[in-house]
């Protein structure tokens, strides 16, 4: 299947082995030659794929941005919101751990993970043509955005800015939206893995 996307992908081009010019002289060595999967039709797809990701990141991580700060405009230092009585609340809770609460005392270390993770993702779009994964990684990117700029920005310091929680489900650990984006992006990445996608398009079977 890998090896007829590559043929779809890529446009007719002529015979390197094929008949001398016009002129007798010998076609120069490799032209009219193309690496596979190099056509021209294959850039505009990957830069789709790349608009993709980066459109996902940045929906995720506004929406982040701007829950977490009608959050602490609105309900810091107040009583929790009951959303479906007491299996749901809106609470602000500052976290200094990792996602859903855990690791408190290792605020640098994620930090240092999250700001690894956008740019192995980064590294990671410049290969990438398939549309699920662009999805997926765009949720990771914009989900570590969202929560690395709580670590620099928030008190108490750089760096170790404690993260804002508001998502209260009961007998669970408070979370937000970038906490979610992280998770389905994660999830998505494991269902993708499972099928033998992988992020260039090609499929493969173990």
């Amino acid at each position: 299947m890998a090896e007829a996307e590559r043929i779809i992908g890529t446009p007719d081009i002529p015979d390197a082995t094929g008949p001398e010019q016009s002129d007798g002289r010998a076609p120069a060595e490799g032209a009219g030659t193309q690496e596979p999967g190099s056509g021209a039709a294959e850039r505009p797809r990957g830069r789709r794929r790349i608009a993709v990701l980066f459109a996902v990141a940045a929906f995720a991580y506004a929406l982040d941005l701007v829950s977490k700060l009608i959050v602490v405009a609105k309900l810091e230092h107040h009583e929790p919101i009951e959303i479906i009585g007491d299996w749901l609340k809106f609470e602000a809770i500052r976290n200094p751990g990792a996602a859903f609460g855990f690791g408190e005392a290792f605020t640098v270390i994620f930090t240092v993970i999250a700001a690894a993770v956008i740019v192995v993702i980064a590294r990671l779009a410049r290969k990438l043509y398939s549309l699920p994964w662009a999805i997926a990684l765009g949720l990771l990117l914009g989900g570590a955005l969202g929560n690395l700029t709580d670590r620099i920005f928030r008190s108490p310091g750089v760096f170790e800015g404690a993260v804002v929680d508001f998502i209260a489900p009961k007998h669970f650990a408070v979370f937000n939206l970038a906490d979610s984006a992280i998770v389905c992006g994660g999830i998505l990445i494991v269902l993708l893995s499972f099928r033998g996608l992988d992020p260039d398009g090609t499929v493969h079977k173990d």
